[in-house]
This record gives C-alpha cells, sequence and structure tokens, in this order.
C-alpha cells in the first residue's frame, strides 16, 4: 500500500528525468558562462543573466532531490 504524499512510481521516473535534464541544463550553463567570462568584451547583463538562471536550475534541482529522497538532506 502507497505511503499518502508519496511519490508514484510515474512520477518518480519524471522526476529523475527532470532532475537528468536539469543537471545537463546547469553544466552547459557553467561552460557558457566561464567562456564568456574568459572574452574582453562581457556583456555583464547577459552574464548575470545566466549566472541567475544558473542558480534557479540549483534550487529545482536540490528541491526535486529533496522530493525523491527526503531522508536525505540534499
Amino acid at each position: 500500500m502507497p505511503i499518502i504524499g508519496s511519490i508514484g512510481d510515474s512520477g518518480r521516473v519524471d522526476l529523475q528525468q527532470r532532475l537528468v535534464a536539469l543537471k545537463i541544463e546547469h553544466r552547459d550553463l557553467d561552460v557558457v558562462i566561464h567562456r564568456l567570462a574568459e572574452t574582453t568584451n562581457v556583456d555583464q547583463l547577459q552574464l548575470t543573466r545566466l549566472k541567475r538562471r544558473k542558480l534557479l536550475l540549483k534550487d529545482q534541482i536540490a528541491r526535486i532531490e529533496r522530493a525523491l529522497d527526503p531522508d536525505v538532506m540534499a
């Protein structure tokens, strides 16, 4: 019998797939940010937006990890 409030199998798979996609996007953003930071004519606004997006992804990743395994501190 499933526990009330727990993630079902299909929901768990969906979250795991979303987690993988977010981690890939986070890694890709990290590469872009480093490349932009190395250029001489850096668009600071674009760089700031990318960094904010990366932080948002980090928060979403942590939230999903907590949902998948709430007993472990993410």
